[in-house]
């Protein structure tokens, strides 16, 4: 099966991703005349124009995000022959549902956010999931529209509250461009004996050691959690975690570390632990082949009190 990548520019609109795309369309560097497929899925006042590039191999639908099929855009490629495509979002709809629509042999190989930096806190402020989940899965922002000296810290937050690898970079209306060179420090010591992971500090411990296994390798963590039952590997066993939010209710999901506790038969599920524990970074089926952190309970003590706020946030 020969893969066809896909460059994906999400945003709301009127944010810039109309302006970008067709500037790199204008590029040598990325388009010397592949077969590319550019589906539009929010058209705004920017259009494209097909007389500054190889435009003959370049191959514009407009389509609806919601209803399009997996049928039809397998057709569509197979109809112009693509060797690519380029894709531009609309922003009121999720990504991943469109995702999950997507011919098994397209790849996503880029997907870049745009954000207006005047509108976009409105949008966060009132529809913070669709924010979210454009922020989650890209690999990067850019801010557009900044006035040269503007406080970029909130919009560094904003990502950061989402995802901790993606680069941002801030586009000013003098034409100047600078990535974030912000460093965020952790909220507990890492070199500390035991690092003690607060209690509402716990969803930045889980994202950076599922992310990092390897910085965690031989240390020792203590912090407050619930019991989850492992299908497998239950008599020998659990997973501490908490339930975490991202961005809103639908999104809660539970967070949790396998642990090795022989007696992790006798402990009720949902209920209240404190644990002290070692961590190796190694494979565990939870992690589905990859690398991932492992604990081995030093100290467990039963009824815990919980935690003021039980979903823990970011």
């Amino acid at each position: 099966m020969i893969q066809i990548p896909v460059y994906v520019f999400t945003g709301f609109l009127d944010s810039g991703k109309t302006k970008f795309i067709q500037e790199t369309l204008e590029d040598p560097r990325f388009n010397a005349g592949e077969r590319t497929l550019l589906l539009v899925f929010e058209e705004g006042e920017e259009e494209y124009d097909f007389s500054t590039y190889p435009h003959q191999n370049v191959h514009l639908k407009v389509l609806d995000q919601q209803t399009v099929t997996t049928k039809e855009l397998k057709a569509l490629a197979k109809e112009c022959k693509a060797q690519r495509v380029v894709a531009e979002l609309n922003g009121m709809q999720l990504v991943g549902d469109l995702y999950s629509r997507f011919p098994e042999e397209w790849v996503v190989a880029q997907e870049v956010m745009f954000a207006d930096s005047t509108t976009i806190m409105t949008y966060n402020a009132n529809m913070r999931n669709l924010v979210m989940d454009k922020l989650v899965g890209g690999q990067m922002v850019v801010f557009n529209r900044l006035t040269p000296g503007a406080d970029t810290m909130p919009f560094h937050k904003l990502v950061r509250a989402a995802n901790r690898r993606m680069d941002i970079l801030y586009d000013y209306t003098d034409g100047t461009t600078a990535f974030d060179e912000i460093e965020d420090p952790l909220p507990f010591d890492i070199n500390a004996p035991v690092i003690e992971i607060k209690d509402e500090d716990y969803a930045l411990w889980y994202r950076d050691v599922t992310e990092e296994p390897q910085k965690y390798d031989g240390k020792t963590v203590q912090f407050k959690a619930q019991v989850a039952k492992l299908r497998r590997e239950k008599d020998a066993m659990f997973a501490p975690g908490r339930f975490v939010m991202t961005c809103c209710i639908d999104d809660i999901q539970f967070c949790g570390v396998p642990c090795h506790y022989p007696n992790s038969k006798t402990l009720e599920p949902r209920s209240w632990i404190m644990l002290k524990a070692t961590v190796k970074a190694e494979k565990h089926s939870l992690y589905k082949g990859e690398i991932g952190p492992v604990l081995t309970a030093l100290e467990l003590t039963t009824g815990a009190a919980p935690a003021v706020e039980e979903v823990a946030t970011f």
